[in-house]
Formats: structure tokens, sequence, C-alpha cells
């Protein structure tokens, strides 16, 4: 494990980022998709409000009663499976639904530590589920050095208000308000971006681990989601929660039947900045490969030719003279949810000409760490998808790195390392073997 997770602290990491704007769970899903465009790892904490009853008059609220108020994290996925429900596809009711009916409330996903907690506690934090970390913004820490933090004489320096243990909560959660107390209420939010990106900083201290490839490191992880390109796309809405969140949409290779090629992806990372409704449309009506592929035209989907000839909307009161709903001509286009399509007429014709914006973000068996966090980093992306080094024509899927991946690997102790000519048969995950 290298030094510098020892010498560096969280709140050096958090030095110019912004204060933390609580999202309650009161807003409605149109305000969820503003915020969460602006946000990183294409989710936003989400917040139930203060409530004046549990918190007396002249106190500050602990980070206990900041913790119980975190409902979980939001995602652009999470919002795109929930409109694409048949009872939410007319726009205007759905986008006014508050996201406290959207999100799965999951309040572990995120823990307030104090500025000067270690970064290597931080990241064991994060190895074991922590997406966010909630930082005080205080005016009383003494800031970071050029080059090792606040490791002085052989001391941490301690935040004025004194942690109670080494996950730097506040020891007096029943302190009284203060001028110093007071700019406890300011926050900044860590992500694991955030960590990336200071690992990439210090590639040099990290050394040997940026060059070694990630199967050398073991990280390859091959429990992920997946789909068939030939199912349905709300499938994916239906496997269980995963870290990242994505569904890779998978299809045979043409010489084996046993070995499967990634031909695109269902993710909060894809959906981050697009169309929610077009999207949700899609979901709801395309298959995968269609999906994934942004096919606008000569489609064989199962409900497609039908929509371009009508498309109900409203909630009522539209209706013709025999009753049915009123309608409008709505063309689906794939460009509006992030992809640059083609026209094939099905899936497995031309496939090297369907990768726009809609291509996986994928790496080699051989790649280095620092290949795969650049990737990372430079894609705004939560992970990458792994595929067969020896694999030139077909991607032939082995895994995928994620963040937990990578904060295990830079952690790691060196004799945990696995010989760099391990062999990943199969190539899939475990789902493919039942």
């Amino acid at each position: 494990m290298a030094s510098v997770f020892l010498y560096h602290v969280v709140g050096d990491l958090t030095v110019g980022k912004p204060e933390m704007v609580e999202f309650y769970e009161t807003e409605t899903v149109e305000s969820a998709i503003r915020a969460i465009g602006e946000s990183t790892e294409c989710g936003i904490p989400v917040w139930r409000k203060r409530s004046s009853a549990a918190l007396p008059p002249g106190l500050v609220e602990n980070s206990e009663m900041r913790q119980q108020r975190f409902v979980g994290i939001l995602s652009s996925l999470d919002i795109v499976a929930f409109l694409a429900k048949s009872e939410c596809l007319q726009e205007d009711k759905a986008m006014k639904i508050p996201v406290s009916q959207v999100i799965s409330p999951n309040n572990t996903l995120l823990k307030q530590v104090d500025p000067g907690t270690r970064l290597i506690d931080a990241l064991e934090m994060m190895k074991q589920g922590v997406r966010r970390l909630l930082v005080p913004k205080s005016v009383v820490w003494r800031g970071m050095s050029k080059r090792f933090s606040i490791l002085y004489n052989g001391k941490w320096l301690k935040n004025s208000e004194n942690s109670s243990s080494s996950s730097g909560l506040s020891a007096d959660s029943n302190r009284p308000a203060t001028s110093k107390a007071s700019s406890r209420d300011k926050f900044c939010c860590l992500s694991r971006e955030d960590v990336i990106r200071f690992l990439i900083g210090v590639l040099g201290a990290l050394a040997p681990l940026p060059l070694t490839s990630i199967s050398s490191l073991g990280i390859i992880n091959v429990n992920y989601n997946f789909i068939e390109a030939s199912l349905p796309a709300i499938e994916a809405t239906k496997r269980p929660p995963c870290d990242p969140s994505a569904i890779a949409v998978l299809e045979q290779t043409e010489h084996d039947e046993k070995q499967f090629k990634i031909i695109g992806e269902i993710s909060a990372s894809k959906l981050w900045k697009c169309d929610y409704l077009a999207a949700a449309w899609a979901l709801a009506n395309l298959y995968a490969g269609q999906f994934v592929m942004g096919v606008e035209d000569n489609m064989s989907s199962r409900s497609f030719s039908d929509f371009l000839q009508t498309s109900f909307v409203g909630g009522g009161g539209g209706g013709d003279q025999n009753g049915t709903a009123a309608t409008k001509a709505k063309k689906f286009s794939s460009r509006s949810i992030g992809f640059n399509p083609t026209s094939p007429t099905r899936l497995s014709i031309g496939r090297s000409m369907y990768r726009g914006r809609s291509a996986p973000l994928t790496c080699k068996t051989t790649s280095s760490l620092a290949a795969v966090m650049a990737q990372m980093l430079s894609h705004r992306a939560t992970h990458v998808w792994v595929t067969e080094a020896d694999s030139d024509d077909d991607d032939i899927l082995v895994g995928v790195v994620g963040y937990g991946e990578i904060l295990a690997a830079v952690t790691k102790q060196p004799s945990a390392f696995v010989p760099s000519n391990r062999s990943y048969e199969g190539g899939f995950g475990n789902e493919h073997q039942s």
C-alpha cells in the first residue's frame, strides 16, 4: 500500500469543491433530471427535510441525525426505468411525481467524515460500499500543505471540534450552536470519481501498480448484470441492483454459441444527460439490441411501427367521436437519448456501423490500471467493460472494472496479486453459467 494514503487526508481532496445543496425527496422528477445533469457519477444524494420537532432550539444537527435524513442516491437509470412504466408514459403526470416514489432507499451509500480523516480510512469506507463522503466545510480546519497534508511532528492536526473515532464523526453532538459550530452546517460531497482523479495525480507514488495489467491485479469483476440483445430492453430494469449501475447487452458470436460479445450497455452513465422521456419510451418498446444501437428505421420492434403512427398523449378528454384517445404523430430518435444511429435491417448486420456514442467503453485484459483509470475519467464513466485480449474482431466480454475494483487494487498488498497469465475462461458473468 502506498504511503500517499497515509500522508493525505480527506480534506485535501475537497479543496475547491462547491458547497452541497440538499435535494429533498419531495422534489419532482423533473427537478431531479436537472440536478442529475450537474452531478458526478450520474446520480444525486436525496434527503428528507429537517424536522424542527426533532431538533431542540439552540442545538445543531449532529452526524447521526443527518445520516438518518439521508434517503439514498438517485441515478439517471432509476428515473428512466421509472418513466418506462406503462402508467408513467404520460409525461405531464410522471414529471411531477416526487422522487420519494422513484428512489430505492439505502442510507448506507453516504457517510459523514471529518476533513482530517486519513485517506486510507476513507478508501476503506468506499470499498465497503460507501459512494459519497459528506465532509464539513469548516473554516477552522487548517487546510493542507503542498506535499504531505497535515502530518506534522508525527501528529495529526485535529479539527477544533475533536473527532471521537477514526471515522471522524463529531464527538460532542449536542454542542450548542456557535460561530464555529455554525460552519458545520456547510458540507461538500466527495465522490469516488474525485478519488480516482486524485489517484491520477499521484501515479508515481503508486508505482508499479499503474503500469500493471488489470488481469495481473485480479480486479476484473465477472459478476455483472447482462441482458441478451434479442430480449425486450425493459427486462434490464428487472435485474438486481449492482455496482456499477450498468447492464451489458450481449449477443452470441457467429463462430461459438457459448461465447458472447458486448454490443452496448444500459447504464446510468449512458443515460446521464439524455432526453429522459425519449429514453423511457425506447426502453419500454424496443429490444435491448435496438436500444443500445440507436436503430431508427426499418425496425422490427414489437410496437415501434404502431408508435410511428400514433402516440397517446395527455391524461384524457382528448378522445375522438369513437371514444379513442387523442393521438399525434411521433418518431423516436435515438439521438435524443445520446446515441449516434444508422439504419440496419437486423441486429447482426454491419455491426461496426453502429458504434457511435452507443458503443460501450471497453478495454482489454492486458490494459494497465492507469489506462483504465484514464478512460473512466475522460469519459466521465463509472466503469469499463473488459474484453479478451486476443479477440480483435469480436468484443468477447470477460468482465467489468469499476470504482470498487480500482480502490481495491490500489490498497491491496503486493502479495495478493495474481499471475499475469490468469485465464478468464468463459468470459461472462455467473448468470451465463446457469
